[in-house]
């Protein structure tokens, strides 16, 4: 990924613990290293095609003076965030803010902080065999449109699929789709749970009838496994239902435990499998 970098920006703003730093303000400097692709603007010599780095200083500039943070951690986050959001060529932001002029009263050169953020890929699998299950899953895609920090990627077709689990219920419409987003694996999975309740979503018993189901099946590359989060999601593999919707978006996407692609864990499940989806 190719980079612009700007380097100690300087901007009297007013962020700090102390009322004192606050109301009198001191100096701050940012350096930002912005991941983006610049070799359309370069071959065409042409700044619409890029990320204009007077722009960043300017937005830079102007959003550490009009907000007033406690911390510098908070303010390195939220100016990283703003960067994102702004400017849709960056993919991802390396940023540093250093605060020279810190209330230590010892001698010192700078303290500082430095954060990574950017847009992650993930894919989620929805599904619905209550109420009309359309609209539920139509919902669910359409709240993380409306999610700034969400892009919406590809949807895959709807199919028609048995129950899995054993429980005995009606028949379920499942999907998958793939996002962009600037949230961690855990925090998507609180605005994922918040959809969920949104369309009245009641978890009383396991593998059993619901409105909405929203699962993350995978996180760019991401393998964690905590109470509360599995990723990639333990049972895709046996899943038809889940693998099937998925192939139809992201076919060559590897599971980075198996070391798979989504089309080879179909196949398996295909040929060895159970089989639980009806029709698209």
């Amino acid at each position: 990924m190719d980079q612009i970098i700007v380097e100690d920006l300087q901007v009297y703003a007013y962020h700090g613990v102390y009322q004192k730093e606050n109301e009198e303000g001191q100096n701050f400097y940012v350096s930002v290293t912005l991941d983006t692709d610049t070799r359309d603007a370069g071959l065409a010599d042409d700044l619409e095609l890029s990320t204009n780095y007077g722009e960043v200083c300017r937005f830079l500039y102007s959003f550490l003076r009009e907000h007033t943070y406690k911390l510098i951690e908070t303010a390195a986050e939220k100016c990283a965030e703003a960067l994102l959001l702004q400017f849709p060529r960056v993919r991802q932001v390396a940023l540093e803010l250093k605060k020279p002029e810190a209330p230590i009263t010892i001698p010192f050169g700078s303290v500082s902080v430095r954060i990574v953020r950017g847009w992650r890929r993930a894919y989620i699998a929805c599904g619905s065999n209550m109420g009309d299950r359309e609209a539920h899953l139509d919902a669910g895609v359409c709240a993380l449109r409306e999610d700034p920090k969400c892009r919406v990627l590809r949807v895959s077709g709807w199919m028609e699929t048995t129950p899995y689990g054993g429980v005995e219920q009606g028949d379920f419409l499942n999907g998958a789709f793939s996002v962009e987003t600037l949230y961690t694996p855990e925090e998507l999975l609180e605005v994922l749970q918040g959809i969920e309740r949104s369309e009245n979503r009641e978890r009383k018993e396991r593998w059993g009838p619901r409105t909405l189901d929203l699962d993350i099946l995978l996180y760019e590359g991401t393998v964690m496994d905590t109470e509360r989060l599995i990723i990639p999601h333990r049972d895709m593999k046996n899943r038809d239902f889940v693998l099937k919707p998925l192939a139809q978006i992201a076919p060559y996407e590897i599971h980075p435990v198996l070391g798979k692609a989504i089309v080879e864990l179909l196949e398996e499940v295909e040929t060895d499998g159970e089989k639980h989806v009806l029709s698209n």
